[in-house]
């Protein structure tokens, strides 16, 4: 992976509190709060990520040649990233190998969506399904899994308590729903069976980012750095003959491929927490054993066991998740962030206790694009053999 890259600096809109920003605002805000955590202004920043998911959402083309300036990029490299709704977890990614290549000290990456100026549902739909969106396209893989784990009903009823409780704890969620529970959510209207309305996740304006660094930087950084010891990004064909749109390969593949790197034999043990992009309630389920976490049609038992809630054996989203936050653009940058945070120390209210290894992980397309990196608190950790 060539040499060390650290997290060293995070920051998020807060869109409850910033409605009024514009788009520059919104990107420039997440900017400034990730240099302040680093320690460093825009002048210390030698390359600029931009990440967002298609340009259609807003309506804006090429958005990194006009925000350029509202993130000091002028004069710098800046490079765009869009692979999707996997697009936050990608740039990091980008991010993150522009530093281990020598070329790069210091990388500032920031992702965002300001979905009240488009219409998210036209842009998802392609033109091909009358505007289904995301959820009616994942709203059948869901159906399948159930029928093939045998999960019953209540499973993404509870994930989507979990998440919001969860949210509540953090300042910077996008949702706080107060009363939320397993009947307020089974009430909920009907959107795509299975998935009733709590169980979706909503549609933001948002913006995050990270400051990206190389060893010599992050040691010398304010706050106790994130190591990215591992990084992995894998894709598929939407559509081919024999496609198994619920247990992914490209996503096993993502999955097997970044536990080798990181020297994990047994991810259920060895990883502290995982921030897994989850924007409908049944995806954790799915992801835990579309990534290899749990054995296959028994992802749902660790949710129904409260193994995934805070407090549990496996924490998933102790952010609260995309079900609390979806800014499309930035929501996997989120997921990796927010994991970053976790092995800081950096997460208040919602910090897992003792985390050490932290997931953050995204999809997007038709499930198809996926990218996935481990962090740890020590640059070197040390990993029980469970092999």
């Amino acid at each position: 992976m060539g040499r060390p890259c650290a997290v060293i600096g995070t920051g998020q809109t807060d869109y409850r509190k910033r409605l009024d920003l514009t788009l520059d605002g919104l990107v420039r805000w997440a900017a400034l709060e990730a240099l302040e955590d680093a320690g460093l202004t825009f002048g210390d920043v030698d390359a600029v990520v931009i990440g967002k998911a298609p340009d259609a959402l807003e309506g804006v083309v090429m958005p990194e040649l006009s925000l350029a300036d509202a993130l000091g990029a002028v004069g710098k490299p800046i490079h765009r990233v869009h692979t999707a709704g996997s697009v936050g977890a990608a740039a990091a990614i980008t991010g993150a190998t522009m530093v281990e290549s020598g070329r790069y000290d210091r990388v500032l990456v920031v992702c965002y969506e300001k979905q009240s100026e488009g219409n998210a549902t036209w842009a998802l739909s392609g033109g091909k399904s009358g505007g289904q969106g995301a959820g009616g396209t994942f709203a059948p893989w869901i159906r399948s899994y159930i029928q093939r784990s045998g999960a019953p009903e209540h499973i993404g009823w509870k994930v989507a308590v979990k998440d919001r409780q969860n949210a509540l704890r953090n300042p910077h969620a996008h949702l706080h729903i107060e009363d939320i529970s397993i009947e307020k959510v089974k009430e909920s209207p009907m959107l795509w069976d299975p998935l009733h309305f709590l169980e979706s996740c909503p549609s933001s304006d948002g913006a995050a980012a990270v400051v990206l660094a190389s060893e010599e930087v992050a040691r010398a950084s304010p706050g106790a750095p994130a190591w990215v010891i591992a990084h992995a990004k894998r894709t598929e064909f939407a559509s081919f003959p024999g496609r198994d749109a619920v247990r992914v390969q490209a996503g096993v593949d993502c999955a097997s491929v970044l536990y080798k790197k990181a020297g994990i034999t047994d991810p259920r043990r060895q990883i502290d927490c995982a921030e897994l992009y989850v924007p409908f309630s049944w995806y954790e389920p799915m992801w835990l054993e579309g990534h290899l976490i749990a054995r296959e049609g028994e992802g749902w038992r660790m949710t129904e066991a409260g193994d995934t809630e805070l407090t549990g054996s496996f924490p998933v989203n102790p952010s609260g998740g995309v079900l609390s936050s979806n800014p499309i653009g930035a929501s996997g940058l989120i997921r990796c962030l927010e994991a970053a945070n976790q092995v800081r120390g950096r997460a208040g209210d919602y910090q897992v206790d003792g985390a050490r290894i932290a997931l953050g992980h995204a999809y997007g397309g038709a499930a198809q694009y996926f990218a996935m990196w481990i962090v740890s608190a020590d640059l070197q950790p040390k990993l029980a053999d469970h092999s």
